[in-house]
């Protein structure tokens, strides 16, 4: 939060959103409110945002996570890290806080901003029509989401969902095989790269489009962000490259 408001919003001083799914310390509030003169608020995720789903059956739960933890997949075993990728995948975009608003910028715990940025970069995602910012691709453990792209297979293989695909969308980045063959094997066509989501600007309207929240719900009900590790961004990349016109993604 130093680190942003002195590179960034000290000049523009754009309001602070904390989410939780636990109520904040007056600490962290004090802290929090002392560094920046902006607005800042404090905000509980619903409860149904938060739970697990009721057909999340959790023995297949602790049984999946205990296989993905011998192939060295992080936090397979924490529920609550579970719940974080489900609700930053489908949820947070939702909360009523956040229902005024357009633009975000996702600031996580532990992540540094080092260069002075003097531009507002939410007026030039609007001017530029741009949906989505990031600043680094990488490659996901392949082992975390070995059903992922199938089961977006199995969504487009319906021809009202295929008429999502945007003419100039970013297929050959979702399915690349050159650069890491044995990723897009283990994850059974999928490249497994993807956009950064620790430092992601976006539009919400797009996570608030028809066709992501159908393709969202689809996911969702297939159980992987339980029985396997499925991200965020993973499920942020693969819809954005497919629904958006890869223009409008800005590095």
């Amino acid at each position: 939060m130093r680190d942003l408001e002195r590179t960034w919003n000290s000049k523009f001083n754009y309001p602070w959103t904390f989410l939780n799914d636990v109520p904040f310390t007056e600490e962290f509030k004090r802290k929090t409110k002392a560094a920046t003169k902006a607005e800042v608020r404090y905000e509980l995720v619903p409860k149904e945002h938060w739970e697990v789903p009721a057909w999340i059956n959790m023995d297949l739960f602790q049984e999946s996570a205990q296989v993905l933890k011998e192939q060295d997949v992080q936090y397979a075993e924490k529920i609550s890290y579970h719940q974080m990728c489900r609700w930053n995948s489908g949820m947070f975009y939702k909360h009523p806080a956040l229902q005024n608003y357009r633009y975000y910028w996702r600031v996580e715990p532990h992540v540094h901003f080092f260069c002075d940025v003097d531009y507002d970069v939410f007026r030039y995602m609007h001017d530029n029509n741009k949906t989505y910012g990031f600043t680094v691709n990488i490659y996901d453990s392949p082992q975390s989401i070995a059903t992922l792209w199938p089961e977006t297979l199995k969504f487009l293989a319906s021809d009202d969902h295929a008429r999502y695909l945007h003419p100039n969308n970013a297929m050959d980045w979702l399915t690349d095989s050159k650069r890491r063959e044995e990723h897009n094997l283990l994850a059974n066509g999928y490249s497994t790269c993807h956009f950064w989501s620790n430092f992601e600007i976006g539009d919400m309207n797009f996570w608030r489009s028809k066709q992501y929240e159908e393709f969202f719900q689809h996911l969702d009900r297939s159980g992987g962000f339980f029985y396997e590790r499925w991200g965020d961004a993973p499920v942020h990349s693969i819809a954005l490259g497919l629904f958006e016109d890869k223009s409008k993604i800005h590095w």
